[in-house]
């Protein structure tokens, strides 16, 4: 994945569960901790997210990850583009398919 389906895919979880952890997020993006920190950075610096703090009974310190007026919409545009790509993609491996398919009847006459 490049970093613009990496970014979707990150506006999509945050949006779903503001309080997933970083490690969680990468476990679920199946990439490096490193890699979601420097994805969250680069949206927060953007603009497109905020962080906010809140209390656990425990005392420790959380965070939730909030998509910002301008965060929802360009996750909006993000999306449109995202959808474009894999219909594209799926035109391509449905034509892919379909060679091969036919490919595989003339090989069996």
């Amino acid at each position: 994945m490049n970093d613009n389906e990496l970014h979707y895919y990150v506006l999509k979880k945050l949006e779903d569960n503001p309080h997933i952890t970083q490690r969680q997020l990468a476990k679920v993006l199946g990439v490096s901790l490193g890699k979601t920190n420097y994805l969250i950075r680069s949206l927060l610096d953007v603009g497109w997210l905020k962080l906010g703090n809140f209390r656990r009974s425990n005392n420790k310190m959380g965070y939730a990850y909030i998509l910002t007026p301008r965060g929802l919409a360009d996750k909006a545009e993000v999306t449109q583009r995202f959808l474009e790509r894999k219909k594209t993609e799926y035109q391509r491996l449905a034509s892919e398919i379909e060679a091969l398919e036919l490919e595989v009847l003339k090989n069996q006459k």
